[in-house]
């Protein structure tokens, strides 16, 4: 075993401890404060390596010394309303003259009040047929599938899904964890706001759809629910087929850390399983990806590949299971309760500074409450109440309204911040004045719009030349329109792989975009990526008038 891991880091949510025994009065409140800092990093959660110096050096405690320092961290966590969890303890041993000694790693998880649980969004990416519904059906409702896909029916949203077991629109699955790491799901509790309540960390899946027809549908999925993890699900028994290579390709393109989980184990032998990993490995070395497969076996491996995942983006971790057996199954939760958030609370309190900007994705009737909006809130607070602006309409306007209420996974929530998903209520407000892509934010804003803008893109594949005059379907954000391309900065034509600055037109409608947005454009087998400018000469704005209000 290696005598260091690296140093500890100022910031962040870990903490090294050489041991905690009998401390001070004077000293435990230090320790307390320290954790509560600690927790506040992890926004909820830290983790303590008990037997630890400062610089990494792996020394150990006695048996002793162990069960006292877990008691004081105990009491630490209790002091600041959190609990402990051990995740796992290993021996050191330089010399054989030394009596056995340990180190022990520890995960403190705090319970948030008024309903500001640790959200983590992890999208579900992989091929037809591959198992991505029945697993999230498995793990979210707590109990095995038969074989035949009863796992997956509560899942559906349309009357085809269910009678041709495929996903075509965008669903939305939550998995709980207590503050003792124990899982929280539909078999105990009957209703989603049971599992918000009893909840510290809440996984949200987003079941995006595996069929090459509704790629756009999954593009939308990746670009607009901004997800903090992708997870490809690949099928044992067929290996990297259809739209698997297509569905890394974009997670990779849009920068979401990604892990994949081999399902179906039940119907293959180990040769045709490892023959799947090795297929994936191989795949995961290539220059174009350049990751680092980790394949996890145990549940120390679990531990190891959740801390590591959200350290390194070339980790990529690697489970094998089976939602029939539920063979591996418990690895993958305990990566998902481990599993820390990949921004601080530092970015977080930045971006809850912003003015508010709410994405708008979905829109919904519902009977006795009106017009309903889902979507992400990119930036600032919003509360019940507030007065807000959405648009662009087609006239490049914006309009006035008002928040009613508000649901975070179907629950009843009175703030809502940066980062968090939710669906708002607007009472009367029309919903044919709505629709995907606008945005809802606060008047002092003055927000603009833009029919034409540029972007510096990457060509990833083009079967002939692209140049001026072509159209491509451009996702930016929860943006999806066509688009016109009308000038390239500096060339007359691209080839794949090469680079530019391109001037696009919308053909609907002007939008709302933010300097610096990730862009993904495509059409046929033509697919690009790249990122909005604006400066003198690059961004082109509507000459309508874009902050009026009607």
């Amino acid at each position: 075993m290696t005598p260091f891991i690296p140093f500890q880091a100022e910031e962040g949510n870990i903490e090294y401890k050489l041991k905690l025994v009998n401390p001070t009065q004077y000293r435990f409140e230090h320790l307390a404060t320290q954790l509560k800092w600690r927790l506040q990093e992890g926004r909820g959660e830290a983790v303590y390596q008990i037997g630890v110096e400062d610089n990494g050096l792996l020394v150990g405690l006695t048996e002793e010394d162990m069960t006292a320092s877990l008691n004081t961290l105990r009491r630490m966590a209790e002091k600041v309303g959190a609990d402990i969890t051990l995740l796992r303890e290993r021996e050191v041993d330089y010399e054989s003259d030394r009596a056995r000694r340990k180190i022990a790693e520890v995960l403190v998880r705090k319970v948030p009040d008024d309903q500001q649980f640790l959200d983590l969004r992890v999208a579900v990416l992989g091929n037809v047929d591959s198992g991505k519904s029945t697993l999230l059906g498995v793990l979210t409702q707590g109990e095995l599938d038969n074989g035949r896909g009863r796992a997956r029916l509560n899942l559906f949203r349309h009357l085809h899904e269910i009678q041709t077991g495929r996903t075509s629109s965008i669903s939305f699955e939550i998995l709980g964890f207590n503050s003792k790491g124990e899982v929280v799901n539909y078999s105990e509790s009957r209703t989603a706001e049971e599992i918000c309540e009893s909840s510290s960390k809440m996984i949200t899946f987003i079941d995006l759809a595996g069929h090459y027809k509704y790629l756009k549908t999954t593009i939308f999925g990746l670009t607009s629910y901004c997800p903090d993890f992708a997870m490809l699900v690949v099928g044992a028994n067929t290996g990297i087929a259809g739209t698997t290579r297509e569905h890394l390709g974009l997670a990779m393109a849009l920068k979401v850390p990604i892990f994949i989980v081999v399902s179906k184990v039940d119907l293959c032998g180990t040769v045709t399983v490892e023959k799947t990993v090795r297929q994936l490995e191989k795949v995961l070395k290539q220059p174009g990806c350049n990751k680092v497969p980790m394949l996890v076996a145990s549940a120390d491996d679990a531990v190891t590949a959740a801390q590591r995942f959200a350290q390194s983006a070339s980790i990529t971790p690697i489970f094998t299971l089976s939602s029939v057996s539920g063979e591996n199954l418990d690895l993958l939760k305990v990566f998902f309760n481990i599993l820390p958030p990949l921004s601080n609370s530092k970015e977080q309190e930045e971006l809850m500074q912003q003015l508010t900007e709410f994405q708008v994705d979905e829109i919904y009737s519902v009977p006795d409450v009106g017009t309903v909006v889902g979507g992400t809130l990119y930036s600032g607070v919003c509360r019940e109440g507030d007065r807000l602006v959405v648009g662009p309409t087609d006239e490049g306007q914006f309009l006035r309204l008002k928040v009613c209420s508000m649901q975070r996974n179907r629950s009843a929530c009175r703030v809502l911040r940066a980062g968090q998903a939710a669906t708002l209520a607007l009472g009367t407000f029309d919903r044919s004045l709505l629709r995907k892509g606008m945005v809802m934010v606060s008047p002092k804003m003055n927000p603009t719009i833009c029919w034409r803008f540029e972007a510096a893109i990457v060509l990833l594949f083009h079967a002939k030349t692209f140049r001026c005059g072509f159209q491509v379907t451009v996702h930016v954000g929860n943006v999806r329109q066509t688009a016109t391309v009308d000038g390239l900065l500096g060339k007359e034509e691209l080839r794949t792989g090469e680079r530019a600055v391109v001037c696009f037109r919308f053909l609907k409608h002007p939008e709302y975009l933010r300097v610096g947005a990730k862009l993904l454009f495509r059409e046929g087998v033509t697919k690009g990526i790249g990122h909005s400018l604006v400066g003198d000469g690059f961004f082109y704005w509507t000459d309508l008038n874009a902050s009026g209000f009607c």
